[in-house]
């Protein structure tokens, strides 16, 4: 019988559930979800706490009303032990799902900061609703945080918990905030634009160790400052799960290795979102899942649709200074060229024969997004 598989219940395994549903109303569809089933946004996670907003309220729809509103079958709080390939079923808490197409979207985890100390098993991480409740919790009666990483995720949550009033110390081994994605001259005004909301800095250095002390935690830095912490927050980024994946023999890289089609290596196996390597790109963001989920419902319902990835801008959720990035995609060799001024910093790439290839852009010059966005090529044409 024909029946569809999804693993994962995430932005990427529900938004694929209802594009399909768009073009095929009655195939069997199943969905197996590790955690409670619920819908919510993952982005609002690092921008909810200043707004007020409780994990219960950040979840639109429960599990029950996305099974009537996608006519699918949903399992949730339920774990997938092994997928067989050749079998085409998926064995989950002791049952074995038949499948005729299974899509993997299993998300990503946290990286853990190596860290030594007593109380490095006490370090919290933000990747789900479960998560950020916990970290709410943790937040009650508390003044003092620290934040490891001050990529995308850690520069959003210092802005929302200095907005939210409290006192708020951010750790990098890089001298400028989003070291990956914005030239440092914007980096730079990022992390002063911080500072002014309240954020206080260590750059050019890391967290080794984190202990227990008679009032919170301490935390020892490689510069030798210690710092007094009642949380201790870790974002130094994500990895994509593929664990599952390479033990049904399916090729992994940096994560789940899939063509234009998202077909992996396994026949009728596909993958989507940020445990997805799609032609060589990981891209744990919004847009290109979105891209993707369209694309692969159409395969899922008889129509083979390569994924077209357009320029896709970041917007950094920063009130405190808003940046806008659509970065360089990895391997080309080029320069940013930036201007500073009272709109903000321009920042422009442009490779040797002075192709735009990305751009980042702050303050007021943000206005420009729709416009450079249309003069750079397509990350998947």
């Amino acid at each position: 019988m024909h029946s569809i598989v999804i693993i994962g219940t995430g932005l990427a395994g529900y938004t694929t559930a209802r594009e399909l549903r768009k073009l095929d109303k009655d195939t069997p569809l199943t969905l197996v979800s590790a955690d409670d089933g619920r819908f919510y946004s993952k982005p609002m996670l690092s921008n909810a706490f200043a707004q007020g907003k409780t994990a219960e309220q950040l979840a639109t729809q429960d599990v029950a009303q996305m099974q009537a509103q996608l006519n699918a079958t949903i399992l949730a709080h339920t774990r997938v032990n092994s997928i067989d390939t050749a079998r085409h079923t998926v064995t989950c808490d002791g049952k074995t799902l038949p499948y005729s197409k299974l899509v993997l979207a299993l998300g990503a985890d946290p990286i853990r900061a190596p860290l030594a100390g007593d109380a490095a098993d006490q370090v919290l991480t933000v990747n789900d609703l479960a998560d950020y409740a916990r970290l709410r919790k943790a937040l009650e009666g508390a003044k003092r945080i620290v934040i490891i990483g001050a990529g995308l995720i850690g520069c959003e949550f210092a802005n929302d918990l200095c907005t939210a009033g409290f006192s708020v110390h951010v750790v990098d081994p890089n001298p400028a905030p989003l070291n990956r994605l914005l030239p440092e001259a914007a980096g730079a005004q990022l992390r002063a634009a911080l500072g002014r909301t309240g954020a206080e800095w260590h750059a050019n250095t890391k967290a080794v160790s984190v202990n227990r002390a008679h009032n919170g935690y301490l935390v020892t830095l490689a510069d030798g400052a210690a710092l007094e912490a009642d949380v201790v927050l870790s974002a130094i980024g994500l990895k994509p799960r593929v664990l599952l994946a390479q033990q049904a023999g399916i090729k992994i890289n940096r994560g789940i290795v899939t063509d234009r089609y998202l077909q992996t290596s396994a026949p009728d196996v596909y993958a989507l979102g940020d445990c997805a390597e799609v032609e060589g790109l990981v891209l744990p963001f919004v847009m290109p899942i979105m891209h993707a989920a369209r694309a692969l419902a159409r395969t899922l319902a008889g129509t083979p649709a390569p994924v077209v990835y357009p320029a896709m801008p970041v917007v950094v959720k920063t009130p405190a200074y808003p940046i806008v990035v659509s970065p360089p995609p990895a391997g080309i060799s080029g320069a940013w060229q930036v201007t500073e001024g009272e709109e903000g910093v321009r920042a422009l790439f442009y490779d040797a024969q002075q192709h735009l290839h990305g751009f980042a852009l702050t303050g007021k010059s943000t206005s420009e997004k729709a416009a450079l966005t249309q003069q750079i090529p397509p990350l998947l044409g």
